[in-house]
């Protein structure tokens, strides 16, 4: 028989914040149990049974088809049944949790049962922040692992109801969330491997790029933001969860063990920090879809109120110039890493909110008045190819379809993110600057480049902070567009 912690009974709530109290009980209570089995194990004891503990969950059960009216295009269920979903990490999803509890009780005055589920954490995902034991293992005490305790099940971490291909079984609940708790988790642990920074810093608004120079110039934007006593940020994280305070406030527990690592990580990030976590996070993808999949994958469980790609691209239009911007309206996907998840035939739409705070922040920016903006902006389509070289494929075939397609601008990873925003109900947006026009001989040199990049890269990056300024400025309950919501849609954001 299996070691697991002593079953709590489940319990009913009206207040969210006691429902939210339950939750943190029970994943510590269940948590504790795999670490101190985990530290007697590393220590040479072998358990005589299994050691086993699971996520809590949290189950709403309504009769009726009425909810109260709201503006929103989350926060309650479709219809009459029961719901429910795994929880995890109720100390990094505390605020998302409560909000997500109010706006169910808000909706359908039904009560919040919390109780132990049947899905055991696999000890992978128990390991505090610092923690690497594991590593101190012979072979023989690794393999041994997978008889002592749960390890990570793929079969329960896959993206079927963000898919719109779940469908339950008989007697099965309906899912409340997107993700269950071992999906949320599994993408927390990508997210340290591959930026380099903790999940607790990443924010609610994150940039995306393609280039180096963005990250920089980020860098330096981040480190001025410190030395001034009165910025609204509150620190500036780096990779190796290096923590830089603003000037005039104290280190807090934990700063003090960040390093910098020896060398980047493959998608390295920067955050800027706010109190209330809707500063800017910024990633550095590097070029190709696959890349830009990834992340937006594991960053899509925090929940972000939106994501924007701020890079370089191809102008395919004559009368374009080095150094315009394309604002994207409409994508071209030919990136094929979302062609299962995501099929062709589902339109990417524009979202208004993102197009206009893009729109107005290249204004505010470049002090350009708004008549006179498709002087330096063209909004139109943006095609994704997953072949750099797609210039020197016979018979021009691509330049053919891009021209039926209308596109404007052609890069590798835009419609990417654009399209797992909108399998992920993440809104999303596209800004990019015209660094070459290979159809018409203006092809990339490296001094040409490194100048043109050194001059624009300033300005790109001040209009993708002042955007995410004017969508928080408007209220991030906007952003989550009905747009990006299905027929029958979870009720959490």
């Amino acid at each position: 028989m299996a070691q697991i912690p002593d079953f709590t009974e489940p319990t009913f709530h009206t207040d969210p914040a006691d429902a939210l109290a339950q939750v943190q009980r029970i994943y510590q209570q269940q948590i504790g149990h795999l670490r101190d089995a985990m530290q007697r194990f590393v220590g040479g004891e072998t358990p005589p049974s299994h050691v086993r503990a699971f996520y809590p969950f949290v189950r709403v059960q309504t009769l009726t088809v009425a909810r109260a009216a709201t503006q929103l295009a989350y926060g309650f269920v479709e219809g009459p049944g029961r719901y429910e979903t795994t929880l995890t990490r109720p100390d990094l999803f505390a605020r998302y949790y409560a909000e997500q509890f109010r706006l169910l009780r808000a909706s359908h005055n039904v009560e919040l049962e919390v109780g132990i589920s049947n899905q055991p954490i696999p000890i992978h995902f128990s390991f505090a922040e610092h923690d690497h034991i594991e590593g101190s293992l012979t072979p023989e005490r690794r393999m041994l692992m997978r008889d002592v305790f749960d390890l990570p099940d793929l079969a329960a971490m896959d993206d079927g109801i963000a898919n719109g291909t779940w469908a339950a079984r008989a007697g099965e609940a309906q899912p409340l969330s997107l993700f269950t708790a071992p999906r949320v988790d599994y993408s927390l642990h990508r997210l340290r491997h591959y930026t380099g920074t903790a999940p607790e810093w990443f924010q609610n608004f994150v940039l995306f790029t393609n280039y180096q120079f963005y990250i920089d110039e980020f860098i330096r934007l981040g480190h001025a933001e410190m030395a001034n006593p009165d910025s609204e940020y509150i620190a500036f994280i780096e990779p190796g969860n290096v923590v830089t305070r603003r000037k005039g406030l104290a280190a807090e527990a934990g700063d003090d063990l960040g390093v910098a690592p020896p060398r980047l990580p493959q998608m390295a990030a920067y955050h800027l920090v706010r109190a209330d976590r809707s500063g800017t996070t910024m990633v550095n993808i590097g070029v190709g879809p696959s890349n830009a999949k990834t992340i937006t994958d594991h960053i899509a469980v925090l929940r972000p109120h939106a994501w924007m790609m701020l890079g370089h691209c191809a102008g395919l239009r004559n009368s374009q110039q080095l150094g315009d911007y394309v604002l994207a309206h409409a994508y071209v996907r030919e990136d094929h890493v979302l062609d299962e998840e995501l099929p062709l035939w589902v339109p990417i739409p524009a979202l208004a909110e993102i197009q206009l705070a893009l729109q107005q922040a290249v204004a505010d920016v470049s002090q350009v008045p708004e008549a006179d903006l498709k002087r330096i902006m063209r909004t139109g389509t943006v095609a994704s190819t997953d072949n750099r070289n797609w210039e020197l494929l016979p018979d021009n075939m691509p330049q053919r379809r891009f021209s039926q397609s209308r596109a404007v601008a052609l890069d590798m990873e835009s419609a990417t993110i654009a399209a797992n925003g909108f399998r992920f109900r993440v809104p999303y947006g596209t800004l990019l600057c015209v660094s070459d026009k290979p159809l018409h001989g203006e092809i990339k040199l490296p001094g040409m480049a490194n100048h043109f990049y050194r001059e624009r890269v300033d300005q790109h990056l001040r209009i993708g902070m002042r955007a995410i300024d004017i969508l928080r400025e408007g209220g991030v309950s906007r952003l989550h567009s009905r747009k990006l919501r299905s027929f029958a849609e979870v009720a959490f954001q």
